[in-house]
């Protein structure tokens, strides 16, 4: 298989580099390896399935979109969400509105490219506060990065909440 020049980085990436965070860009698309391969990527780049952070979009019914991240491993809770972003309800955006409202298209949302250009309240969950790194999408499929997520927090406004059920 021939060895493809490094792919140019994407927005996030860019993002990134201007506010001076330091990221490891990853290729990694977890949903396209059998158990087996994911085990084996995962060992290579020495990460744990919960290290890998998912971005997800929804709409509270007074402030409108709010983002949360948590952990691939963990389930979203609407009631918490709604809590600590001001709402009474919040639902998850339908997937005919994500591209529209974020940028992004399903798999590819991620904190830094909605914070930049739509400046929308991010919210990450309270497991990443403390972990030495986390992993989220870099703005496209099978691509993510990896870094420190108080400078994430720091650098998008971000507040850590308690967001899983």
């Amino acid at each position: 298989m021939a060895k493809k020049k490094k792919d140019k980085k994407t927005l996030p990436e860019q993002v990134l580099d201007k506010h001076g965070l330091s990221y490891e860009s990853l290729a990694i698309n977890a949903l396209d390896l059998t158990e087996e391969e994911k085990q084996a990527k995962f060992a290579e780049l020495r990460i744990k399935e919960s290290d890998i952070y998912k971005t997800l979009a929804a709409k509270g019914d007074k402030t409108g979109p709010v983002v949360a991240v948590v952990p691939l491993t963990e389930r979203l809770d609407m009631k918490k969400l709604a809590a600590v972003s001001g709402n009474k309800k919040a639902h998850m955006l339908p997937m005919k509105e994500l591209e529209k409202t974020t940028g992004y298209i399903h798999g590819a949302n991620n904190p830094v490219g909605i914070w930049q250009n739509k400046h929308f309240p991010i919210y990450i969950d309270k497991h990443a506060e403390n972990a030495d790194f986390i992993l989220v999408s870099a703005g496209e499929l099978g691509r993510s990065d990896k870094l420190n997520p108080v400078e994430l927090a720091e650098m998008i406004g971000a507040s850590f909440e308690e967001l899983t059920e």
